[in-house]
C-alpha cells in the first residue's frame, strides 16, 4: 500500500490538473519510500528538489487557468500557493542544514497539506472552471 493513495474524491474535474496532482502524489510516495528504505541524504535531496520544482510548475498551471477565466478567489488561492512554496523551501533548508533529523515529518506534512489543499481549496475552482468549459 502506498503512503498516499490517489482517490477519485481528489479529482477537481480538470484532467490536466488531476494528472498534475497525481504526479505530486507520486513524488510524495517516492520520497516516503526513499526514507523507509534508508536511502542516503542525496537521494532524499534529489526527490525533494524534484517535488519542489514540480510543485512550482503545477501552481503556475493552476494560477494560469484561474487568471485566464477570472476566478474570483484567485488572489487568496495564489497566496496559499506562495505560503506553501515558502514553507517547503524552508523545510528543505532545514533538512539541508541538519535542523530536521527526521525527514518523515516533511512527508507527513506534505501529504496532509496536499490532501487538505486539494479537498478544501482546489475543489472550489473545479466547478467554476468546469462551467467555463474547462475539463
Amino acid at each position: 500500500m502506498a503512503f498516499f493513495e490517489w482517490k477519485n474524491d481528489y479529482s477537481v474535474g480538470i484532467a490536466k490538473i488531476d494528472d498534475q496532482h497525481k504526479v505530486l502524489v507520486g513524488f510524495l510516495n517516492e520520497l516516503f519510500e526513499s526514507m523507509q528504505a534508508g536511502k542516503g541524504k542525496n537521494a532524499l535531496d534529489s526527490v525533494l528538489t524534484n517535488l519542489v520544482q514540480y510543485t512550482k510548475t503545477h501552481f503556475a498551471s493552476e494560477e494560469s487557468l484561474m487568471k485566464l477565466y477570472k476566478y474570483p478567489d484567485y488572489e487568496a488561492h495564489k497566496q496559499k500557493h506562495d505560503n506553501m512554496t515558502g514553507h517547503v523551501l524552508e523545510l528543505k533548508r532545514q533538512l539541508d542544514s541538519g535542523q530536521i533529523s527526521n525527514p518523515i515529518q516533511i512527508t507527513s506534512f506534505l501529504k496532509d497539506w496536499l490532501s487538505k489543499h486539494i479537498m478544501g481549496t482546489d475543489k472550489l475552482y473545479g466547478p467554476f472552471l468546469n462551467a467555463k468549459g474547462v475539463r
